[in-house]
């Protein structure tokens, strides 16, 4: 988003362009973030925003559902995953290092934004379900229960409530100091399926089934399977499949929140609505379907 200028003399730090099935995640996520906590104390950078995720909170292992959750909701944190796992212990790391002295004499003040499922355009995962989706002619299986609900957020929101957090940890310091922030906007609570049919449906694309039409055994051996042919090929590549044991139980699993925390310490409102992030989000989807029927 390159509309929204940066206020100076705030670092930020996030990791999105890794894979984040990928075991490398560790490496960047974990010591990656302790050399930017120690660059900013090294060169007298007073403020850190971190963005973190909801899935240092879940869903967990178990899948436990979060319904309607805020910031304080109690929820036990069970990862195994590489993601949220080093996302979770990246998160500690910014957290910890607030109020630690820098060059200059001053304090590091920190805070981190955790979105929950981001989308909008040029997300490479929607581009990957449209391509995935060609290959079945537009049709879909169903494979979630409708009834399953996750939040997810425009990514117009997501740098919005950034900027608003930026401005608010340099005006009012002890405000924002130490605290963790869902992001979140006013997009509908719906399964991953049927949300992203919210855009794939502009380009023809048709939902087979009312109900999962895949049978529960064997969508968890599919998972399995493809976590063993990542074991497998590990010495010889970067083999990451979007469907695994952690990626299944993310989807199946009720995860939305419901919090105004963000609102309350920083004025943060959605800058877009759920209409204008759709109509985004839909336009770059047909001009994708456009290039692609001029190319035949």
């Amino acid at each position: 988003m390159g509309f929204f200028g940066w206020p100076r003399g705030v670092a930020y730090v996030s990791s999105l362009a890794l894979s984040p099935f990928s075991s490398s995640v560790f490496h960047c996520f974990g010591t990656g973030t302790q050399n930017v906590i120690e660059a900013c104390v090294t060169q007298g950078t007073q403020y850190l925003i971190y963005t973190s995720s909801m899935e240092v909170v879940g869903p967990n292992a178990r899948g436990d559902p979060f319904f309607r959750g805020n910031e304080d909701t109690k929820y036990e944190v069970v990862h195994t995953e590489p993601y949220p796992v080093s996302k979770a212990k990246a998160e500690r790391l910014v957290i910890e290092a607030n109020g630690r002295a820098v060059e200059g004499g001053k304090q590091l003040v920190t805070c981190a934004l955790r979105p929950t499922g981001i989308y909008g355009e040029h997300h490479p995962l929607m581009k990957q379900f449209y391509e995935k989706g060609l290959s079945t002619k537009k049709c879909l299986i169903r494979a979630v229960p409708a009834s399953t609900e996750h939040g997810r957020v425009y990514v117009g929101n997501v740098s919005w409530m950034h900027l608003l957090v930026a401005r608010k940890i340099q005006e009012s310091p002890s405000t924002v100091s130490g605290q963790v922030y869902f992001c979140y906007d006013d997009s509908p609570y719906k399964s991953y399926e049927d949300f992203n049919m919210e855009f794939l449906g502009s380009c023809g694309f048709r939902m087979l089934g009312s109900r999962p039409l895949l049978p529960s055994f064997l969508l968890r051996f599919m998972a399995l399977f493809n976590a063993f042919l990542q074991w497998l090929l590990k010495p010889l590549c970067n083999y990451t499949p979007i469907l695994n044991p952690y990626t299944l139980t993310v989807v199946r699993t009720t995860f939305t929140v419901q919090t105004s925390k963000a609102k309350e310490h920083f004025g943060y409102q959605p800058l877009y609505s759920w209409e204008e992030s759709r109509a985004r989000t839909v336009k770059w989807l047909q001009e994708i379907d456009a290039q692609r029927d001029a190319g035949k």
